[in-house]
């Protein structure tokens, strides 16, 4: 799995994922990162890009609601962007596509965050 950061205007943070998070190193970079932002007084938001994601487990998705979970209640906000179908498919079975909120184009994503 890569991960590429990009800082936008500060306070928000956008992540783009290449390859597959699932059990292991991968799930524990992404949550390495998540946990780094989150502890970030700067950060406000972080907007995590799934375009790339060719595979995601079980333990992925755990860390993508742990992670959830973890930002509201800190006062700071995950968003979902460009899930590809197979990841969509999978948000919409296990019905996580009911508790993020998933965007299809950074643009909108940012807004979000922003506004």
């Amino acid at each position: 799995m890569k991960i590429v950061k990009k800082v936008i205007d500060n306070t928000i943070i956008l992540l783009d994922i290449t390859g597959e998070v699932r059990l292991g190193e991968s799930a524990e970079r992404l949550s390495d990162e998540l946990s780094k932002l989150l502890a970030d007084e700067k950060v406000e938001g972080v907007v995590l890009d799934l375009e790339n994601i060719n595979y995601m487990d079980s333990t992925g998705l755990g860390e993508l609601v742990g992670y959830l979970s973890r930002f509201q209640d800190s006062g700071k906000r995950l968003r979902l962007v460009n899930p590809n179908d197979t990841l969509v498919k999978l948000l919409q079975l296990t019905r996580l596509d009911q508790v993020f909120k998933i965007y299809t184009s950074e643009e909108t994503a940012l807004e979000d965050i922003l506004g």
